[in-house]
């Protein structure tokens, strides 16, 4: 008698709806397109694209990724209403694999204080809204919004309606973070014990952190039967997130003597998809992060350092290199040649078409040129600045700078649009903020710095500075990325990369020519 195969659990990723809703996570068209690739390679079974009747942009952003993701199941967030579901379906309808996910809340609260209605009208309109849906398309997921702290006989009905009128996928949220993992799991045998017809459909869990919790219940509820996960990359999402993606892929793989179960992610992408994460958004991740933080796998007390010097597993209980981490130190340098850069690439894990690996490389040399060793943090730095350029409205030609702690600082930058080039002078409290208010003049717009963070990328007196801003205007935040060994010119570049973000629709006016 062969082995017992274990169960598999399916990885339903909601960073692009949920995890985008989270203050300063917003993302545009090409960011969400290249999140839904990643996610492809990350190979998640569900992604879960975004509510489609919340905005036009949310509807075509969820159509665009529903015709270039291919394997995942697509799914679209609708309200238990006809005209969201209607709207769900338009944005999903050319997906490979579409799935219409509705929603209605169970809980008393809810349904007292926020939908006013009764246990029998939320009932049959739970029913009706899931057939509605299933005239559509065969995958419909369901969820009881609140269900944590809805009362369970009532939530077993509702459960059993919905699966009677189609639901495929059942959802038992906790979305106020208000479970422990006793009670999550509690809820879960309770299911699948009074439900009668539970058998026809999945049951799925999404857990909030409110509590720090999430993926403690979601382990605790896989435990008790449940068997669709619904989470984020680097946890993110609504007020303390999401449960993490990268936590509950690597607590199932790691202990495969406590959960006889599997997932088919292919964990060497969740480093890289942490990362993609981090640059799009702005939104680092700390320190101590499991799975994906700088610290993760860094050992600096000579006890473990001696320790690992005698066995890895002494105190690491995964591999760097299991999450797509690659611990390896100086790779290249100036005389380093063109199969020596597009081998390097490949083992980090990158796949690139020919045009944006000779983009890498040619920015590559440049560094060469001024920094004498390269890392794969640097490398992999090259890579997100090529990533975050993008279509440019405006590139940075020209700065100068006068700055000390006598004099008041003043910047003179030229940016150009359109083969016409633009200047301005401006003074500021530093270099950096007289290079913005200079950029402003240029630009024509007054914008609110949200957030400035900058970082050495590695360590060295020559590391490059690693720069990101979040820039409010008309109540949007856009996120700008810049590189560069000179921290001026990185601020520089983030700032102006997050102005291209900006429709210029924005209120830009038309600028002067310098020339």
């Amino acid at each position: 008698m062969g082995r017992k195969m274990s169960r598999q659990i399916k990885i339903f990723d909601t960073t692009l709806r949920d995890g985008e809703q989270s203050p300063g996570c917003s993302m545009n068209l090409k960011e969400k397109l290249e999140v839904a690739r990643q996610l492809e390679k990350l190979n998640v079974d569900v992604i879960e694209a975004g509510f489609a009747i919340a905005s036009p942009g949310d509807f075509e952003s969820v159509r665009q990724i529903a015709g270039v993701v291919r394997n995942a199941t697509v799914a679209s967030l609708s309200r238990a209403l006809p005209k969201d579901i209607d709207t769900a379906y338009e944005a999903i309808r050319h997906a490979a694999h579409p799935r219409i996910h509705t929603f209605i809340a169970t809980s008393d609260i809810h349904m007292r204080y926020k939908l006013k209605a009764t246990e029998e009208e939320v009932l049959e309109r739970a029913f009706n809204m899931v057939k509605y849906a299933k005239q559509y398309c065969h995958d419909i997921e369901f969820s009881a919004e609140d269900a944590s702290r809805s009362r369970p006989e009532f939530l077993y009905r509702v459960l059993e309606a919905v699966i009677r009128a189609g639901a495929t996928v059942v959802n038992i949220p906790d979305t106020v973070g208000y479970a422990t993992p006793d009670e999550y799991a509690g809820l879960i045998r309770g299911i699948r014990e009074n439900v009668p017809n539970i058998h026809r459909a999945d049951i799925s869990v999404h857990c909030h952190n409110d509590l720090g919790l999430g993926v403690a219940n979601t382990l605790a509820a896989l435990k008790a039967g449940a068997n669709q996960v619904e989470c984020t990359i680097n946890g993110i999402g609504e007020r303390a997130g999401n449960a993490a993606l990268e936590e509950i892929v690597m607590a199932i793989q790691t202990r495969k003597d406590v959960f006889d179960m599997h997932t088919e992610i292919d964990t060497r992408q969740l480093y890289p998809s942490s990362r993609l994460l981090t640059k799009v958004t702005g939104v680092k991740v700390q320190s101590n992060k499991a799975i994906v933080g700088d610290n993760a796998f860094a050992h600096e007390s000579g006890i473990h350092q001696h320790g690992m010097l005698a066995h890895s597993s002494t105190y690491e209980i995964m591999t760097p290199e299991s999450v797509g981490l690659n611990m390896s130190k100086l790779v290249l340098g100036k005389h380093s040649g063109r199969h020596a850069f597009d081998d390097r690439m490949k083992q980090l894990g990158y796949d690139l078409p020919k045009e944006r690996l000779d983009e890498v490389f040619a920015a590559f040399k440049m560094l060469a040129d001024k920094k004498k060793s390269i890392y794969d943090k640097d490398l992999e730095a090259l890579i997100d600045e090529q990533r975050s350029a993008g279509m440019e409205t405006y590139h940075l030609t020209e700065f100068v700078i006068n700055s000390g702690n006598t004099i008041t600082s003043t910047a003179t930058v030229k940016l150009m649009k359109e083969q016409e080039t633009y200047e301005a002078v401006a003074k500021g409290y530093g270099p950096v903020d007289a290079a913005f208010k200079a950029i402003e003049i240029v630009v024509g717009q007054k914008v609110d710095l949200e957030d400035y963070a900058l970082e050495a990328v590695t360590e060295g007196e020559d590391a490059q500075g690693e720069a990101t801003v979040k820039l409010k205007v008309n109540e949007r935040v856009y996120t700008g990325y810049g590189l560069s060994t000179d921290i001026v010119e990185a601020s520089i570049k983030a700032y102006v990369n997050a102005i291209n973000k900006m429709p210029q629709s924005a209120g830009f006016r038309e600028e002067r020519s310098a020339g």
